[in-house]
């Protein structure tokens, strides 16, 4: 698992490492392009224009949101992945923070319509998951929505069939969530498959 500084060596060349797995179909990111475009979709498809992203990363998702006139939000660790982001969406508000401590302070009375993550929460384990999932329905405005993409399965036994199948390639470190452990942890929780090793996790007020 990367920590702080691996991620920023790694910025340069992220988008790039994602092209190649998702054109080979290959773990971790087969299916890449079709989940994000899936979460744009949803969010264009309702009202509501502030957008707080958890962990994104150089602002794939992100970029087409505030393309589109969205108050987009952002939070990163990353000082690189901050850098390149902010290039691509210079009037967004991006601050770095781990998530995995919660949300920045200053962030404690905002409300958001939609809180999105992708590809970022397979840093926590199952309980820590649940854990920031409950605090960021406390910043979900009436009717909001929110869209945990990831690497992550419906079943334990899909996990480890993907485990199994990518060999050498699959990262220990990661903690990729299956559905059905995980709504366990967290009421109301819908699943949707994007790949064989990608979905959604989604959480409604």
């Amino acid at each position: 698992m990367l920590d702080e500084r691996g991620f920023d060596l790694w910025a340069d060349a992220y988008d790039q490492t994602v092209a190649a797995s998702e054109q080979e179909g290959t773990y971790p990111f087969a299916g890449y392009r079709e989940l994000l475009d899936t979460i744009y979709r949803r969010i264009r498809g309702k009202t509501g224009k502030r957008v707080l992203d958890i962990g994104f990363g150089t602002g794939t998702l992100t970029k087409r949101l505030y393309d589109d006139g969205m108050a987009v939000t952002g939070i990163d660790f990353s000082a690189e992945m901050l850098r390149i982001a902010r290039e691509r969406m210079p009037h967004a508000r991006l601050i770095q923070a781990d998530f995995s401590q919660g949300l920045p302070d200053v962030l404690a009375h905002e409300e958001f319509d939609h809180i999105v993550s992708t590809y970022a929460l397979h840093h926590l384990d199952d309980m820590r998951k649940a854990a920031l999932i409950r605090e960021l329905r406390e910043h979900l405005a009436s009717g909001g929505e929110i869209l945990l993409g990831d690497v992550a399965f419906a079943t334990a036994e899909e996990r480890e069939r993907c485990r199994a199948e990518s060999g050498e390639r699959w990262d220990d470190g990661e903690l990729y969530a299956a559905a059905e452990e995980l709504e366990k942890l967290v009421p109301g929780l819908a699943f949707q498959k994007i790949s064989f090793c990608a979905g959604i996790f989604i959480i409604h007020t």
